[in-house]
C-alpha cells in the first residue's frame, strides 16, 4: 500500500484529460497530495509529453506512485517503462490492478481511457492504491527487471 508522505503524479494526453481531472478529484477529496503534469485540456497533444515527466519523478523517488492515461494505455506504459526504476502496468480490470502491485510491485498505473468507464478507471486507481507487494518468490522476479 502507498502511503501519503508522498504525492501521487498524475499525467494524461488528450485522450485521457477528463479522467485525470476526475481521478484528481477524487484523490484530492481523499487527502492525497497530488502533482498534475499535464495535459491540462482536450487539445491533441502527444503522450510521451506527460508520461516522461510522470516516470521521472517516480524513478528519482520524488513521488512513489504515478497515474497515467491515455486512449489505449499502451503509449504512456511504453514510454514510462523506459525509466529504469519504473515498473508500469497497463489495468483494464481491478484483478489487474491488484496483481500488478501484487507480483510486480507496479509503482505506475497506465489506464486505457478510450475501453473503460470513468467510475471503473476510479476503482482501478483504488484498488491499485490500497494493494501491497507481496514480496517473498516475487521479489526475486521483480529485482531481475532492470537492465543495468
Amino acid at each position: 500500500m502507498f502511503t501519503k508522505e508522498l504525492p501521487i503524479v498524475i499525467g494524461s494526453d488528450h485522450a485521457g484529460f477528463e479522467y485525470k481531472a476526475a481521478i484528481i478529484e477524487m484523490l484530492q477529496a481523499q487527502a492525497w497530495q497530488v502533482i498534475d503534469k499535464g495535459t491540462y485540456n482536450t487539445d491533441s497533444t502527444d503522450y510521451p509529453d506527460y508520461a516522461h515527466p510522470v516516470a521521472d519523478m517516480v524513478n528519482n523517488g520524488l513521488s512513489a506512485v504515478g497515474i497515467l492515461i491515455c486512449g489505449s494505455g499502451n503509449g504512456v506504459c511504453m514510454t514510462a517503462n523506459k525509466h529504469q526504476f519504473v515498473r508500469a502496468a497497463l489495468c483494464w480490470n481491478e484483478e489487474l490492478a491488484s496483481l500488478a502491485r501484487l507480483h510486480n510491485n507496479a509503482n505506475i498505473i497506465c489506464i486505457p481511457a478510450r475501453f473503460i468507464d470513468l467510475d471503473l478507471a476510479k476503482q482501478i486507481v483504488s484498488t491499485f492504491l490500497s494493494t501491497d507487494f507481496e514480496g517473498g518468490r516475487h521479489e526475486r522476479r521483480v529485482a531481475k527487471m532492470c537492465c543495468n
